[in-house]
């Protein structure tokens, strides 16, 4: 599965960005697409997740500001970035994760959010 990342730009305080990630596959049946960050000098975290079945699950860093959706038709994965804020700085990067034995793993290349003052 190629996962391609779009959206990632300047913002100010309180703007919005809206990331998509689009598979080269149909994502109907990726048991979690994720969305994870990654800031100068941090590790990976883990931003926000939805599973197939739609439950989501968020960082409560991001909490009430994120939100992550999936359109199937579009093999799309979205994550709406609300009130943003100078920590929202990062690299955003896209997941797809299949259980199984083992499990599978895809990644993006990375989209850059970058706070501007």
């Amino acid at each position: 599965v190629q996962l391609v990342e779009s959206g990632g730009g300047l913002v100010q305080a309180g703007g919005s960005l809206r990331l998509s990630c689009t598979a080269s596959k149909s994502i109907f049946s990726i048991n979690a697409m994720n969305w994870y960050r990654q800031a100068p000098g941090n590790q990976h975290e883990l931003v926000a997740t939805i599973t197939s079945g739609g439950s989501t699950n968020y960082a409560d860093t991001v909490k009430g500001r994120f939100t992550i959706s999936r359109d199937n038709a579009k093999n799309t994965v979205y994550l709406q970035m609300n009130s943003l804020k100078p920590d929202d700085t990062a690299v955003y990067y896209c997941n797809a994760h299949l259980w199984g034995d083992p499990d599978e793993e895809y990644w993006g290349q990375g989209t850059q959010v970058t706070f501007s003052s």
